[in-house]
């Protein structure tokens, strides 16, 4: 397929194998210059920062996706088909409905329920169930227990509605808590869409989410620490990502 796309200012060369995918092109920003080796800005269109660099001598990307599924869902599809790329990692933030995953924890996405009607494109004769690449997964999970960080493995929630009209939902829920009853942990808007796209394309995807609020108690980060102080959860993909090439 043809490059530059629409979206990426790129040729194929300019992307490694790996992409770590923040929502935020501030996140993305912070991550290529606190992290990489000899980063370089390979693709700025409309504001959505993708760097290519090297950790620990092996060459990765950092690139944003934007909110919600529709946008994760365009700049993966790129990346996978246009641009080489075989895995991407989702380093975001999240929202825990689970009275057992804190703020700051790390929620580790093996599957990604959604109530998005994404996967109508696809024309399936039933419901499609999002996962995590098993590699990418278990590669993850090996480095997160050699870092020592907190960590959760299990299912998230990507909604396509952030302002939800909780209209007749009991005072002290949200229309999100019902998932908690099904032990889902967090909720944010992209992973199930990059879920589908890596299906879809053959390739691997994972989501990495640190708890930027909690849903039940109130508790929050600012803006500026979900952007710059989320660095195990950055740590965690980007030793993956070295993982990954061996």
């Amino acid at each position: 397929m043809s490059c530059p796309t629409p979206h990426i200012n790129a040729v194929p060369e300019d992307f490694a194998k790996t992409v770590l995918m923040p929502g935020d092109p501030l996140r993305s920003k912070f991550i290529a210059e606190s992290f990489l080796e000899n980063a370089r800005l390979v693709n700025n269109v409309r504001g959505v920062q993708g760097y290519t660099g090297t950790y620990k001598g092996v060459p990765v990307s950092v690139m944003a996706s934007g909110m919600g599924i529709p946008s994760i869902g365009i700049y993966s599809y790129e990346l996978y088909n246009n641009f080489g790329v075989e895995n991407i990692i989702r380093v975001g933030s999240a929202g825990s409905i689970n009275l057992d995953v804190k703020v700051r924890d790390i929620i580790i996405a093996q599957g990604a329920c959604t109530n998005s009607n994404f996967a109508h494109q696809y024309h399936l004769p039933g419901t499609f169930a999002p996962i995590a690449d098993y590699e990418l997964l278990s590669t993850c999970v090996g480095v997160a227990d050699s870092l020592d960080v907190n960590y959760h493995v299990g299912n998230i929630l990507s909604s396509d509605t952030f302002y939800n009209d909780d209209e007749g939902i009991p005072d002290g829920m949200t229309s999100t808590v019902p998932w908690a009853k099904m032990g889902v942990m967090g909720v944010e808007m992209e992973a199930a869409g990059l879920y589908m796209t890596a299906a879809r394309c053959g390739k691997r995807a994972l989501a990495v989410c640190t708890v930027s609020d909690h849903i039940l108690t109130g508790e929050a980060t600012s803006a500026e620490e979900r952007q710059t102080t989320f660095t195990d959860m950055m740590t965690l993909a980007l030793e993956t990502a070295v993982k990954m090439e061996k």
